[in-house]
């Protein structure tokens, strides 16, 4: 290390760590393929063949990542003589030029401010890349595949030039299809049914999410993207660049011997690691190949049917939103407040004009030039199909006009939201969306909550039509252990009578499992009901004392440190468990009021700590059963109780479940474009393993009671203390409406 004997300087060392650096790209590259093949698995899984990007998309960990693969192609000075070595860097190139088109969709949803600093590192990295190569050519670093390099990087360039001018489009678009969304949302409520004309609930939720998915999908700002005329061309230019290096490698490996191509002998001071690069960039390509020329592949085939056919000078108009945005900021004044003299203002307005009228003329040179290759791609794709496979392009062709001509009259085909010049598509998506809706539903249906199904089937038929349950859990008989009581929450008497139940003496043990199980299953959807329902987040702690005594109950069998199945194996009645379970209940909350004395006397009862409610909660229910059992015999009193506590939970699951038109509207009408689709996705989820559910508690007669009164327990409980009890039945419970559910939020 450091100088010899002559004074200069030792350099053999120098070269050692580059293999471990080869590992490190190959690593790199490796991890970039993985996602980018996720990627391709979500999208085959939900059926989104444009392959939206979740897993792989630009921002500054990718970024990173590429900055790394990219390093032989950035060595300017090591030796790569061998075959390996000289694919490794085309390699690194067209690598670059894949993950750019394959994550030209993730644009979308960026806001301004990252869409811009992810686009000037990206073009640090496309300049760098790019000098470096040409460096390269010049010096003889690189001396083979010389025209496959030059290709590559004319590929390379057009790419992320086509990258930041459609990144131009976007905020324009967004905010276009923002106010379309807007119109076609009235415009649905206008089509809901009123109260009078309302229909079955399911089918009716199914239908209005049918047209939710539509316009949240169509608007979705990865979709605009992905079927935009830009991404479709960036695709098959990506197939070109990929196609590239499939040409270099298939000539230097099979076609060509190894000594025709010029290649020297040696090997670089990569040694090995050259060929695991190689390998692993590969494979990435291959991955990252698929989503590019899948969005070019769909273009082709829906412009290739007869309906959607345009004439060159048709196709070769450049709609306003491209440039919309340009024009705008030419027409702004600048802010030049440090130029005092009019000449230097007027020359920095005329440059800055002069400037953008560049940008428009190279925005409008872009756009018509991916639409001529569309067009033209279009083209020969249909005549080769007409040439090739005559007979059967006119069946596929009859058969497509047969199904095209239902989905054009469909009901949903009026809520996709589409740009300027994108008419041709409507049916398209309108058809392939309206599958999207019924995969998903029927994907929820293969998870459908069994054990929850059939507790409420069983209680359903043979003790309850109604949902007195929620009244009888808790009496106003009980007396209160403080000023005030807290207000119910629908999963905390859940929880606190399933504990009852495990409590319990001489329980069957196959009968306790069920109810656990079904419980379980149940708080699953109280719980996102709740998330939606308790808007003000006036129940948060008693819905987190119900999570903290659930999470006791259901691994360990205890209620806050009291062991349950200890105290239903002790040789006592149902009544003398009972009364166990209010002198702990009334201990624990003694305890934990007087620790918390000062706090709970200054706040309302539903901001009291966890624990007390919980234990508050146990007290009264505990109460209520006992009231009501201790007058009676000792016999089958265990199997009675355990009955009734399952009818009790049923009623308040049925209740809860009554909510489920307002949730799942609630759902679709989340305002944020970027999470709009995946709300919009998870409620028509939520409707296929809940449609039993509905159609078993639409059995039930309901009272009749405001959409206020029905998201909240206590609600049904005033009503049936106003009503002394009595039940006024009117409609199926879960059949409400969007446009009653718009009045209520109104």
């Amino acid at each position: 290390m450091g100088c010899d004997s002559h004074g200069n300087l030792t350099d053999a060392e120098f070269s050692k760590p580059l293999p471990s650096i080869g590992i490190y790209v190959a690593a790199a590259s490796l991890i970039c393929g993985v996602s980018m093949f996720a990627d391709l698995l979500h999208g085959i899984r939900h059926r989104k063949y444009w392959f939206p990007c979740k897993f792989f998309s630009l921002n500054a960990t990718t970024l990173t990542f590429i900055s790394v693969c990219v390093k032989l192609s950035l060595d300017l000075n090591t030796p790569m003589p061998s075959r390996q070595d000289q694919l490794a860097k085309l390699s690194s190139s067209v690598f670059f030029c894949v993950v750019m088109a394959n994550s030209m969709p993730s644009l979308g949803f960026m806001v301004t401010r990252d869409l811009l600093m992810n686009l000037v590192a990206l073009g640090i990295l496309v300049v760098t890349d790019v000098v470096n190569i040409c460096i390269q050519l010049g010096t003889g670093a690189i001396y083979v595949f010389t025209r496959e390099h030059a290709l590559v990087i004319v590929l390379m360039v057009i790419i992320f030039t086509i990258l930041s001018f459609s990144a131009i489009a976007i905020p324009n678009t967004k905010r276009y299809l923002e106010l379309k969304y807007k119109k076609k949302y009235e415009f649905a409520l206008k089509e809901c049914p009123s109260r009078a004309e309302r229909r079955k609930g399911v089918p009716k939720l199914r239908e209005d999410l049918m047209k939710f998915w539509m316009m949240a999908h169509t608007s979705s700002p990865q979709f605009v993207m992905a079927r935009s005329v830009t991404c479709t061309a960036s695709g098959f230019l990506c197939v070109l660049s990929a196609a590239t290096l499939s040409e270099a490698m298939v000539r230097s490996y099979f076609l060509q011997p190894q000594s025709s191509l010029g290649f020297c002998n040696g090997e670089s001071d990569y040694k090995w690691s050259t060929t695991l690069v190689l390998v692993s960039q590969g494979a990435a390509i291959a991955f990252g190949t698929v989503a590019p020329a899948s969005r070019w592949f769909s273009a082709v085939k829906y412009l290739r049917c007869p309906s959607a056919k345009k004439g060159l000078r048709d196709e070769m108009r450049v709609e306003s939103y491209w440039f919309e945005c340009l024009s705008e900021k030419k027409e702004r004044p600048l802010n030049l407040w440090m130029l005092n003299n009019r000449r230097g203002r007027k020359l920095a307005h005329d440059v800055n004009r002069w400037m953008l009228d560049v940008c428009i003329a190279t925005q409008h040179g872009l756009v018509l030039a991916s639409k001529f290759l569309r067009f033209i791609t279009v083209y020969f794709v249909s005549r080769i199909l007409l040439c090739c496979l005559l007979f059967t392009f006119k069946c596929e062709s009859t058969v497509s006009n047969a199904e095209s001509s239902p989905s054009s009259s469909s009901p949903t085909r009026r809520f996709v939201l589409h740009l300027e010049g994108e008419e041709e598509l409507v049916d398209y998506m309108a058809r392939t969306n309206r599958e999207a809706t019924e995969h998903l539903i029927q994907k929820g249906r293969k998870q459908k909550p069994v054990n929850l199904i059939e507790l409420l089937e069983s209680t359903t038929a043979s003790v309850s039509q109604g949902f007195e349950g929620i009244w009888y859990f808790d009496s106003d008989e009980v007396p209160s252990l403080a000023t005030g009581e807290p207000p119910n929450c629908w999963a905390l008497p859940l929880v606190t009578l399933t504990s009852i139940a495990v409590a319990l003496p001489n329980v069957k043990p196959c009968s306790l499992k069920k109810l656990v199980k079904a419980v379980n299953e149940a708080l699953v959807y109280v719980k996102k009901f709740e998330d939606v329902l308790d808007i003000e987040g006036e129940l948060a702690n008693s819905r987190k004392a119900a999570e903290v005594v659930w999470l006791g109950v259901d691994l360990y069998h205890k209620w806050l440190n009291v062991d349950l199945r200890k105290l239903s194996k002790q040789e006592k009645t149902t009544t003398q468990v009972l009364e166990e379970l209010v002198d702990i209940a009334k201990r624990e909350f003694t305890e934990m009021w007087q620790k918390n004395l000062i706090y709970c006397m200054k706040h309302k009862p539903s901001h009291w700590p966890i624990k007390t409610l919980a234990a508050n909660s146990m007290y009264r229910i505990s109460q209520t059963l006992l009231n009501k059992y201790e007058s009676r015999d000792i016999g089958t009193e265990e199997e009675m109780l355990l009955k009734d506590v399952e009818r009790m939970v049923s009623d308040i699951v049925a209740g809860c479940f009554c909510n489920a038109a307002q949730v799942i509207g609630m759902k679709c009408l989340v305002t944020a474009v970027e999470v709009r689709e995946a709300s919009v996705r998870e409620a028509a989820m939520h409707l296929g393993r809940t449609e039993k559910i509905l159609e078993i508690v639409d059995r039930r007669c309901m009272p009749a009671l405001s959409h206020h009164e029905v998201a909240k327990i206590d609600g049904w409980r005033e009503f049936y203390r106003t009503n002394n009890r009595c039940i006024s039945l009117t409609r199926p419970s879960s059949q409400c409406t969007t446009r009653d559910l718009i009045l209520n939020l109104e």
